[in-house]
């Protein structure tokens, strides 16, 4: 999947890989999952292979697209890319060489802007050290509650131009945050059948912090049954905040 994306703080996706393996309470309602499962039935190549049903699910098996890594150097215009919309790049099954390979090709077209989000911060601290850095590469780590703030330490000792937080499901408070570091906040509730409703005062809270520290916020979304079901508003008015590109 390399298309024209929906998601509103990105323009476009890149799957390098795909599947995944529950981590936390955040992947408990993963739309990625959800979306394998109708890839699956739909037929397409890359989500045939079932995960283990205990921490995966059907089309959801992680594997590897070497001929995924050129699909960005196709692109004529810069686009914002969302890496691994469809997995996480820093999973244990990933070999470095891997990852090593899909940073390199961040590195040969400076024309885009890549966001990579993992849960995974612990080996994404482990191995920051060993994968160049370029400008166009933004860093980011999930956080659904106060009980996975460590991953916000985590982030902060890799070497990237921009870090970010994605709140997204917010399924808790996170309480006073270390914004130290952090250039980019993304909160959001959850959408899905089984979605777990957000609360308002969680949002108000990061975005105040966020505002007091003069971290860019950005707020997807309050979730429902669909997406879009909840709208967009907090307290009158969207929040749109983006990091500045790195101008060619």
């Amino acid at each position: 999947m390399s298309q024209r994306s929906p998601i509103e703080w990105t323009e476009s996706t890149w799957n390098p890989t795909t599947g995944c393996d529950r981590t936390s309470p955040g992947c408990d309602n993963c739309y990625a999952l959800t979306l394998a499962r109708r890839l699956k039935a739909m037929g397409v190549d890359k989500y045939q292979e079932d995960g283990d049903p205990r921490t995966s699910g059907p089309g959801f098996r992680l594997a590897i697209h070497e001929d995924a890594l050129d699909t960005p150097k196709r692109w004529r215009q810069p686009r914002l890319v969302f890496v691994n919309s469809m997995s996480d790049l820093f999973h244990d099954d990933v070999p470095i060489g891997f990852i090593q390979q899909v940073f390199t090709v961040m590195a040969e077209t400076p024309q885009h802007t890549y966001q990579i989000l993992t849960k995974r911060s612990r080996r994404l601290r482990k191995i920051a050290e060993e994968l160049p850095w370029p400008r166009n590469v933004w860093m980011g780590v999930s956080v659904e509650n106060s009980r996975y703030t460590f991953r916000v330490d985590h982030l902060r000792s890799v070497p990237a131009k921009v870090r970010f937080i994605s709140a997204e499901p917010l399924l808790g408070p996170l309480g006073p945050v270390d914004l130290d570091g952090i250039d980019w906040v993304i909160a959001g509730g959850e959408s899905g059948p089984g979605y777990r409703p957000m609360d308002i005062n969680w949002g108000r809270e990061l975005r105040d912090q966020c505002l007091a520290d003069g971290v860019k916020f950005f707020f997807k979304q309050w979730g429902g049954r669909t997406p879009k079901a909840g709208g967009r508003i907090l307290d009158g008015r969207t929040w749109d905040d983006l990091p500045q590109r790195v101008a060619i």
